[in-house]
């Protein structure tokens, strides 16, 4: 498994955490979702360099 592969997985399954779906995590705001957008620029600009 390529490490893109693997990275998109990962993307993938956090995608699917941050959705508040339960009752406890109603109350978190944006907080899950926001850090994940911050994960996801990172991620393009390491891609945009040819780091990644």
């Amino acid at each position: 498994m390529t490490s893109s592969t693997l990275l998109l997985v990962i993307l993938i399954l956090l995608l699917v955490g941050v959705f508040p779906a339960w009752p406890y995590s109603r109350a978190w705001g944006y907080g899950p979702s926001g850090i994940l957008g911050l994960v996801l620029v990172v991620l393009l600009v390491l891609a945009l360099v040819g780091r990644v």
